[in-house]
């Protein structure tokens, strides 16, 4: 295991140190403007996903929240869940390969679906929910598992 987290944190520090460059470089001359909303290829959430209380159903880029009430320590969990690892996701994705940088932003993509199945499963109350909760938790650890020694092996020639 600790091949695995000093194979994350090598990759996260190579493309961090990297990704400022390229993404100035990448983005050069184009409209990032629709990066705002929803995404091509996102997928339509269900109405309920839509409406949750105090949300502002129209979240600005900066993720700010338009709420009504404090924030449960849930809530906080599962948000905080996401915030660890987006920056190391949009940091990956700027690396010049386009499969090493596919692979290497899963990696704490994953790592954010871990991190939120980890506030449901402290915090959650249905069964079913927790019980998914663990599948995710357990399919996304093999599929790092699984990115990790490829970028150790094949992708390190990409």
């Amino acid at each position: 295991m600790n091949i695995i987290k000093n194979a994350l944190l090598a990759t996260t520090v190579l493309a961090a140190m990297s990704a400022p460059v390229l993404a100035q470089d990448a983005m050069a001359g184009h409209d990032m403007s629709a990066m705002g909303g929803s995404q091509a290829g996102a997928a339509e959430l269900p109405e309920i996903c839509k409406s949750a209380k105090g949300m502002s159903s129209d979240m600005s880029s900066d993720m700010s929240m338009n709420m009504d009430h404090e924030m449960d320590q849930a809530h906080m969990d599962l948000m905080a869940g996401m915030d660890e690892t987006n920056k190391q996701m949009m940091d990956s994705m700027m690396v010049e390969d386009i499969d090493v940088a596919f692979v290497c932003s899963m990696i704490p993509h994953h790592q954010g679906a871990i991190n939120m199945a980890k506030a449901e499963l402290e915090h959650g109350d249905n069964q079913w929910a927790k019980d998914m909760a663990q599948k995710v938790i357990d399919a996304q650890e093999q599929e790092i598992a699984d990115m990790v020694a490829w970028l150790e092996g094949e992708g390190a020639n990409e």
